[in-house]
């Protein structure tokens, strides 16, 4: 198959070894920076081209797009699915997953197990979000954060209310949360592929850090998850409508709780940590599901 992956840079470790899988299994991997993509949209003919150069006679194509990018990114694979290409992951779940809000708002509904959240804009309902949110420590996020970026510990009322009054004074959405103090600074990272947890990894965020990301200087080993984690992960993943997502998962009192759903999560820390071939198994769904001509977005707003 003849296969593009939308990615800022080749040299990337997740790039770099879902080209290498697609290739010894035989198949045209073509790295595609889809900030340099441009396209003709047209009922008749619709195309991508990137650097001069129409992309035509693509099977399937892996999205892998940052966060900042998100509102150009998907456009660019939802061009791709309207010329017929297979997409590992649709543009619609992809858009879904990245609106933090919108993507709690639709775990709540389902039932997924969730950090007690509290949303507000106006700074005389801080002191009722706090009361409604409980617990005498408060985690706060910018819905436009990742990677641990725009996520603030405040170890008491007072330090939540003055950060919430310093991010609403600059126009920013936030996000209150409960702390799950019995997590330890710790998180699980479930990667799932085609509706199944293909490994997991525990990250343990360095001493004195409550944030568990890679990035931040955390670590990451193998763990064994529970029958009712691997439920919860499942779950998350297939109401975003994800084919391929790292689904994050706190340890807290009243079971797993969810606190992300990643759409383009990174393959570095999880083969590391596990020794599983992950990009093998991405290029394996996509012979699967790509052979059946399955190309129609059925995703739902």
């Amino acid at each position: 198959m003849k296969i593009a992956i939308l990615s800022r840079n080749k040299r990337l470790y997740s790039t770099r070894r879902i080209v290498e899988a697609g290739e010894l299994r035989g198949h045209d991997m073509h790295v595609l920076d889809h900030l340099r993509c441009y396209m003709n949209i047209t009922s008749m003919r619709p195309t991508v081209s990137f650097r001069g150069e129409q992309q035509l006679g693509f099977d399937a194509v892996i999205p892998r797009i940052g966060a900042s990018v998100t509102f150009y990114g998907t456009a660019v694979l939802r061009q791709f699915e309207m010329m017929g290409v297979f997409p590992l992951n649709e543009s619609v779940a992809i858009s879904r997953s990245r609106d933090k809000l919108r993507s709690i708002q639709l775990l709540a509904r389902k039932g997924v197990g969730l950090p007690v959240t509290g949303f507000a804009r106006n700074p005389d309902d801080i002191d009722d979000l706090l009361n409604s949110v409980g617990g005498e420590q408060f985690v706060i996020k910018l819905l436009e954060g990742t990677q641990g970026i725009g996520v603030v510990l405040a170890e008491n009322k007072k330090a939540a209310e003055s950060v919430i009054e310093a991010f609403l004074g600059l126009n920013a959405n936030i996000l209150v949360q409960e702390f799950i103090k019995e997590a330890g600074g710790a998180d699980i990272r479930c990667f799932i592929i085609d509706g199944k947890v293909v490994a997991s990894m525990k990250r343990q965020g360095k001493e004195g850090e409550f944030r568990s990301n890679l990035h931040r200087g955390g670590t990451a080993e193998l763990v064994r998850i529970t029958p009712e984690e691997r439920s919860t992960a499942v779950r998350a993943a297939s109401i975003m409508g994800l084919k391929v997502a790292g689904v994050d998962l706190l340890r807290s009192n009243h079971g797993p709780v969810v606190m992300e759903v990643n759409s383009s999560p990174g393959l570095e820390g999880i083969e590391g940590a596990t020794g599983k071939d992950i990009a093998d198994l991405i290029i394996r769904c996509i012979e699967k599901h790509a052979d059946s001509k399955n190309t129609r977005t059925k995703g739902q707003g």
